[in-house]
């Protein structure tokens, strides 16, 4: 006799089936909620992708595709391979690939920022229906610094520094560095609208003891453009010495008094030790040459009495 494995029973093979459809329900919803970017900049031309692609047994005639923009601007329409509607705004900029259905839009603009929509429908049925999130960069131009002196000092001297930059899009973020330090910018924007082209100022004031380097950088979805100067203090004082304390002009003028004392009297006695040496050697000489004289008179006295 054979045994069979006993069938689990039926309340957990329920939660098992639940479990299952409730994993495949958060993957589908994932996926319906996670939407495609493109990326790309003014002037540029930027394709489109959508959800099908039409195979090649089939034709254009045989779909209705709509391309929108926001949900309620329709960008350009397809009906049975002809071309039933395209938005004011896209004319002479935008075509369709007839078999995999992409848009391609050439000039951007910085209205052409949002999200677009594809939606494919066959026999009245909806095929696919997909979204693409553009996002649209407009170049800031190089930012432009000045720097104004505010107040100086032999210490330090106070500068306003200004950087701006327009033109550009979206709104961007300002940052900047102190000889490779950050600083913060206190920075104010300007735009006619959110879809506009925005213009930025930054300022700062500092205190510049020395020369130092100031950079400025405008940053923008994932772009960035820079500059520096080099700030110079403008005043170097001259600072006077600091006179020396009451004590130490006391000492050094003792110091002096007894210099000049012993100055006088060395030059007091010290020419009297010299005279008399000079006085001692002066009368020996003299009585050398005395002595030399008295010789040859003696010798003649005694050459006459020789003679005699």
């Amino acid at each position: 006799m054979m045994c069979l494995p006993a069938s689990p029973p039926a309340p957990a093979l329920r939660t098992w089936l639940r479990l299952g459809l409730f994993v495949l329900l958060c993957l589908g919803i994932g996926q319906a909620l996670e939407k495609k970017v493109v990326k790309s900049k003014v002037g540029e031309k930027v394709s489109l992708p959508c959800c099908h692609e039409i195979p090649i047994s089939e034709s254009l005639h045989k779909y209705r595709v709509y391309w929108q923009k926001n949900i309620t601007d329709v960008v350009l329409a397809y009906s049975e391979g002809n071309m039933i509607s395209k938005h004011k705004r896209y004319q002479n900029r935008t075509e369709m690939d007839p078999w995999n259905l992409t848009l391609w839009i050439s000039p951007m603009e910085i209205l052409d920022n949002g999200s677009y929509q594809c939606v494919v429908q066959r026999n009245s049925v909806v095929v696919c229906d997909e979204s693409v999130i553009l996002f649209v960069t407009a170049d800031f131009s190089k930012p432009n610094i000045t720097a104004e002196v505010s107040a100086d000092s032999c210490e330090s001297t106070e500068m306003v520094i200004m950087c701006s930059s327009h033109g550009g899009f979206p709104k961007p973020r300002i940052s900047g560095a102190l000889n490779n330090m950050s600083v913060e910018w206190n920075a104010t924007w300007v735009s006619e609208s959110s879809l506009s082209p925005y213009n930025v100022t930054g300022k700062l004031v500092l205190n510049v003891t020395k020369d130092v380097n100031i950079t400025c950088s405008v940053e923008y979805n994932g772009f960035a453009k820079s500059a520096s100067l080099l700030l110079k203090k403008t005043n170097d004082c001259f600072v006077p010495p600091v006179p020396p304390p009451y004590n130490v002009i006391t000492a050094s003028i003792i110091i002096v008094i007894t210099f000049i004392l012993a100055i006088a009297l060395a030059a007091r006695y010290l020419p009297r030790h010299v005279c008399s040496h000079c006085c001692k050697g002066q009368n020996s000489v003299e009585e050398g040459v005395k002595d030399s004289m008295k010789a040859p008179l003696s010798d003649k006295g005694t050459a006459e009495t020789s003679s005699v």
